[in-house]
């Protein structure tokens, strides 16, 4: 099969984002040369996805840019985003150099403060504490400098955290990475962020399974089953339309199997409908 593509989100650099990525967290913590997550990233750039999310944390930072490397896909043509560390935030500079190195692919394209907290010795910093997400902020700002990180931007921030932070920023984050999804729309985020051009990210678009289960509920919810039906694609595809179809978000849902990488991607095969009227449906009627 040839790759398929989607539609991009235009950050406030300028730089175009695809709307539908791969997330490359595996659920928990590997390291290094991981070759699950190779072989993940090495199929999702075949299926043609263009935009693959990782982080510090995530410990497979070097498999993803061998995937790259390896894919024989010209850089530019690739967006990559990952994630400081919560350790990290006092040493800023230092954590970015060492994730470039494991990446090594010349640069990133999007660089973000995985969360508003920091961690130290294995403890969770006071949010008013040095170094506070501001002082982090500032630092991260000065990355856009070297030339080797394109945009910076954060990642489960709050409205209260967002407008703290912009308060003391000399650059607006291109980017806030949040869980969502149809049970999880995050509407007053989503305004406040619309307001000041700040692209929103889901995470988890298909939600997660509660205690005991093994599949989220919203995979097998009556209305989400019922659409999937109506317009012959899977359930997953349904709620990743609902996000990507949704003015300034994009999502990046995770999968190792090829069939659900692609069914993830066809987003642009769902009418606009789904994800602007019929799936409006959940934002009255939240689990």
């Amino acid at each position: 099969m040839s790759p398929i593509s989607v539609h991009d989100c235009t950050l406030n650099t300028g730089a175009k984002m695809p709307a539908v990525g791969m997330g490359c967290w595996m659920g928990t913590p590997v390291e290094g040369m991981n070759q699950e997550t190779f072989d993940m990233v090495s199929e999702a750039l075949k299926v043609g996805y263009r935009h693959i999310d990782t982080a510090g944390g995530y410990g497979n930072e070097e498999a993803v840019g061998a995937a790259i490397r390896a894919s024989g896909i010209p850089r530019e043509e690739i967006f990559v985003t990952t994630k400081l560390p919560n350790e990290k935030h006092h040493a800023v500079k230092e954590s970015f150099e060492g994730q470039v190195k494991k990446l090594n692919i010349e640069y990133v394209d999007l660089y973000l403060m995985h969360w508003p907290i920091g961690v130290i010795d294995g403890k969770t910093t006071p949010i008013d504490q040095s170094p506070t997400y501001n002082e982090c902020w500032s630092e991260m700002e000065k990355l856009l400098e070297g030339g080797k990180v394109k945009a910076i931007g954060v990642s489960n921030f709050s409205v209260k955290n967002m407008k703290t932070l912009l308060e003391g920023a000399k650059v607006v984050p291109a980017v806030n990475q949040v869980e969502s999804h149809p049970y999880l729309p995050q509407l007053s985020i989503d305004a406040f962020c619309q307001k000041k051009g700040i692209i929103l990210t889901a995470y988890s678009p298909l939600g997660q399974p509660r205690e005991g289960k093994k599949v989220s509920p919203l995979i097998i919810d009556e209305k989400v089953v019922e659409l999937a039906k109506k317009y012959d694609v899977g359930p997953g595809t349904i709620l990743i339309s609902w996000i990507a179809q949704r003015p300034g978000w994009n999502v990046i849902p995770k999968s190792a199997n090829p069939k659900r990488m692609r069914d993830n991607f066809e987003v642009c095969h769902v009418p606009l409908a789904v994800s602007l009227n019929e799936l409006t449906y959940f934002i009255d009627h939240q689990a």
